[in-house]
């Protein structure tokens, strides 16, 4: 176990760089762009003058590299992915122009890249990247949201004309909520059930033109404005309708099923649902690029938060006329740090799953099974780093007071825009439950139907062999009382053995109690639906508990990354502190199943006490390295509007912090 030395300083520059990780380049040229008045971020902008800001500072971004990383070198790209990941990321200035960048190259131009054929690269590609092709994702309908097979909108193929028609049936099969519609998009990728020769074949994606040149809606296209939301008004998001459009067939994204001009169907994937989940499977990299953009939101709002509570003084102490510094009571500590910690935890997940990504796109193809936990890993980071972002925000705002009320510093806007990405992409709750089911289409092909005995004899075999398999065979219950020489004091606690340990028996023990409850229901021959239904509280904790641990073994791992030994050390802090606030936060499971006595929660509160304490003196360090520019942040209160105010109160004589009312 590392010693851990309270007089280690931390190498800010080493950390940034650790942080900066496999694509530092890209991280440092963002740096470099996204500099001066037209990045800078600006508030009190209407909804019509925010949008045309960042459709301008698109178009700007559309003449450097970042616009061509994710795609094919042979048209202009980089063929970099996970390059294009991390450009995302980066775009913290301001969360409309990340979206709006997202929804161009991201979703639009991701999907032509990942389900079309050469035909469609040559045709689009360069266009996408020079923005001379503003496109649309158009996905998600009013009746359907998550459920992406529900789809109504129709693709029916006319061989008298050798046309697609598209359709809107009905007021639930209407485009919703689709960026870049409202305003800028000319051309969409169009997601709809295919019909050939009266044959349904699934959900397909197709290219619509939906404007002309001049920006008037093509023949049969009606656009409507979603209008003002909570936040992202500088993203045009509308809704779309088809009335009846046609389209050659060649605009079909033909990569996993073709027509030919006879009406003919053809995939290189017979299993219609295996077609449907290889399609989405190629287009994780959306999931991806939210949980990394929540991510940057958070740091943004922590550098904020703590820059301010280093300065901001309140209530004298007993001995002295000065003030007390925020960040000195362990209450504010407690509020950043843990949350500063588990930023830092999901950074080094993130920066993990964005590498596997990127080698199983542009190495060794992954297999199923492969591609199966990457998606299932991107559902599961996503939906806990979102989650995570909207309640550190909100509780940077309430650190910084009524400060943090103003727009001007950034808070509420941030919150205001991280929102919905708790639902776009995927609902948290709805991907939190396929990070469990994604790993019962394991055995789809196996049991043929995914019936309450199938569902049972996977979960109690390979699912928890595949998913706790590095356990050791031992008993864990004797890992943990081994792992942990200093029984219930802190340097126990402190011991990275004993915490891998206990987070596997955690997970380990929730799909054990998972599976038993799968196999009495299948025993009594209950309905498959209401099988799964009546565990879905089990399901989602076992997804948590999943989560969980690979966020832990990545962190750990990067702990051990870490050169510099200084920095190494602060870092196995902050590791110790995000684990030990989760345990502390889920401590009753831990109680209820025995695996902390009463004394030894305690000593998890009393560590997580200690660690802050600990780790104040870092604060500043640690959020610096996050390598956000100044002009980024662009609150006054992270920028030194308060020490300018405390100062001219000591030049009037004033105790500093004091009220001079």
């Amino acid at each position: 176990m590392p010693q851990r030395d309270d007089a280690a300083a931390v190498d800010t520059a080493a950390l940034r760089d650790l942080l900066d990780g496999r694509w530092a380049a890209v991280r440092r040229r963002a740096r470099e762009v996204l500099r001066g008045p037209e990045f800078a971020p600006r508030h009190g902008l209407g909804m019509e003058e925010h949008r045309a800001r960042v459709t301008g500072q698109l178009h700007t971004l559309a003449g450097t590299d970042l616009a061509r990383y994710g795609f094919s070198p042979e048209y202009g790209g980089a063929g970099d992915v996970g390059a294009s990941v991390v450009a995302f990321e980066m775009l913290v200035c301001d969360l409309s122009l990340m979206v709006k960048l997202g929804v161009q190259w991201g979703l639009f131009g991701g999907a032509i890249q990942a389900l079309g054929t050469e035909r469609h690269h040559a045709a689009y590609l360069p266009g996408v990247m020079s923005l001379e092709i503003p496109g649309c994702f158009a996905m998600t309908e009013t009746g359907h949201g998550s459920d992406v097979q529900g789809l109504r909108t129709t693709a029916t193929f006319d061989p008298d004309t050798d046309e697609f028609v598209v359709h809107t049936p009905d007021e639930a099969a209407r485009k919703d909520y689709i960026g870049n519609a409202a305003r800028d998009g000319r051309l969409a990728v169009v997601f709809a059930q295919l019909v050939t020769g009266g044959q349904r074949h699934g959900v397909h994606a197709l290219l619509v033109p939906v404007r002309d040149a001049d920006g008037a809606p093509m023949p049969g296209v009606r656009i409507e404005d979603c209008g003002p939301k909570a936040g992202l008004n500088g993203v045009d998001n509308g809704r779309l309708w088809f009335d009846r459009v046609r389209v050659p067939r060649t605009a079909l994204l033909n990569r996993y099923g073709d027509v030919a001009a006879d009406g003919t169907y053809s995939s290189p994937i017979a299993n219609p649902n295996r077609r449907f989940f290889t399609m989405l499977g190629t287009l994780v990299r959306g999931r991806i690029s939210v949980a990394g953009g929540a991510g940057s939101a958070t740091k943004a709002a922590l550098a904020i938060a703590v820059r301010y509570g280093e300065v901001r003084r309140q209530f004298s102490r007993p001995d002295r006329d000065e003030e007390v510094v925020l960040l000195d009571y362990l209450a504010h500590q407690r509020r950043l740090l843990p949350a500063l910690a588990r930023t830092y935890a999901l950074h080094f997940a993130q920066e993990e799953l964005v590498s596997r990504l990127h080698d199983g796109l542009s190495g060794e193809p992954l297999d199923d099974r492969g591609q199966r936990e990457l998606e299932a890993h991107a559902a599961g980071l996503k939906a806990v780093a979102t989650w995570h972002a909207s309640e550190t925000i909100q509780t940077c705002r309430e650190a910084c007071g009524g400060a943090g009320y103003l727009e001007e510093n950034r808070l509420p806007q941030l919150r205001a825009d991280t929102d919905v990405f708790t639902t776009f992409e995927g609902d948290n709750t709805v991907l939190l439950q396929l990070v469990g089911k994604s790993l019962l289409t394991n055995y789809r092909q196996e049991f043929g139907s995914l019936d309450t005995l199938g569902m049972a004899k996977f979960v109690a075999g390979q699912f928890l062999g595949t998913v706790v398999e590095r356990t050791a065979a031992r008993s864990l219950l004797d890992r943990l009382v081994q792992a942990a020489p200093g029984r219930d004091g802190e340097a126990g606690l402190l011991d990275r053995e004993w915490q891998r340990a206990l987070l596997e028996d955690r997970e380990n023990h929730v799909l054990e109690g998972l599976a038993r409850r799968l196999r009495a229901a299948s025993a009594a021959g209950a309905d498959p639906f209401a099988v799964f239904n009546d565990v879905q509280d089990h399901v989602l904790l076992a997804a948590r508990a999943h989560v969980d641990r690979l966020v832990f073994e990545a962190f750990a791992a990067a702990v051990d990354r870490a050169g510099d030994a200084g920095t190494r050390t602060v870092l196995g802090m902050l590791c110790d502190l995000s684990t030990l606030s989760l345990v502390e936060r889920e401590r009753a499971w831990f109680l209820e199943h025995e695996r902390l006595t009463p004394a030894r929660a305690k000593a998890v509160t009393a560590a997580v006490n200690s660690l802050c304490r600990r780790l104040r003196p870092h604060a500043r360090a640690l959020v610096d390295a996050f390598g956000l520019n100044d002009e980024w942040l662009a609150a006054p209160i992270a920028l030194g509007a308060e020490e300018a105010r405390q100062a001219e109160q000591a030049r009037a004589g004033e105790p500093v912090g004091a009220s001079s009312g």
